[in-house]
């Protein structure tokens, strides 16, 4: 529910008080049986309820997406597969699907993009979650910057681009291995680093939890460290601090 285009409606006269008030009647949630979609988390915490598509049953994955398509007139999903992205595309063929970070999306044209987030990783291997928190970001407004490729083991990498990310906002890092790039980031910036483990390694990283370890015991200030290959969280997170840096600077 959108209370200000409510509002704006009813200041125009394109509807009535009383269906204004029936609009606002409404629970704060949607009751479908197999779930109950928060129609009302936008007007509480700034941002629509997202779809996690990964484990859902089509039927219900379809109907969840139309309903929130038809209260929102945008819907972002993540860790969609092939198929599931294409039963949705069957009956909305205006949804977009990114199989690199599994993100399935319709949404809004000409959206306004503010501040800036910078998104690096160490190595390629790190791009996919690395996409899903960019493209989250970029999908809640956030002007996004993409910095892939500047793992430790090559420093100079990073540090050619040093200018750029201490512009930013905010820094989302994202490595997997032993996890050192949040380290490292966090000495250069004066802004909130988030760091994102991945699952990215040979034995001894143990599916990420080496690199969630070592963000966790970072001895670098200003990072806060989200779950192994949680790319959503972080973009998520990173679009919050940069709504607030926006509205400090106006």
């Amino acid at each position: 529910m959108d209370t200000k285009k409510i509002l704006e409606q009813v200041k125009k006269g394109e509807i009535s008080i009383e269906d204004a008030e029936e609009l606002f009647r409404r629970q704060p949630f949607e009751e479908l049986g197999y779930a109950k979609l928060d129609t009302h988390r936008k007007l509480r915490s700034g941002c629509a309820e997202v779809v996690f598509c990964s484990g859902k049953a089509d039927e219900h994955l379809l109907k969840i997406y139309e309903r929130l398509y038809e209260e929102e007139g945008e819907v972002l999903g993540t860790r969609a597969t092939k198929e599931q992205a294409e039963l949705v595309q069957a009956e909305i063929p205006e949804v977009e699907y990114d199989a690199l970070s599994r993100i399935l999306k319709i949404e809004k044209k000409q959206k306004e993009h503010i501040g800036k987030i910078v998104v690096c990783t160490a190595g390629t291997a790190d791009i996919p979650v690395a996409e899903e928190a960019a493209q989250t970001a970029e999908f809640f407004g956030n002007t996004v910057e993409r910095i892939y490729d500047v793992g430790v083991s090559g420093l100079h990498r990073l540090l050619s681009k040093v200018d750029v990310i201490q512009s930013a906002n905010c820094v989302i890092a994202v490595a997997g291995m032993e996890g050192a790039l949040a380290s490292v980031i966090g000495g250069l910036v004066d802004k909130p680093v988030i760091a994102v483990p991945t699952s990215v390694g040979y034995g001894a990283s143990m599916n990420g939890i080496s690199a969630l370890l070592t963000m966790i015991n970072s001895c670098a200030n200003g990072i806060a460290t989200v779950n192994i290959d949680n790319g959503y969280g972080a973009g998520y997170i990173a679009s919050q601090i940069n709504r607030l840096g926006v509205h400090k600077d106006e």
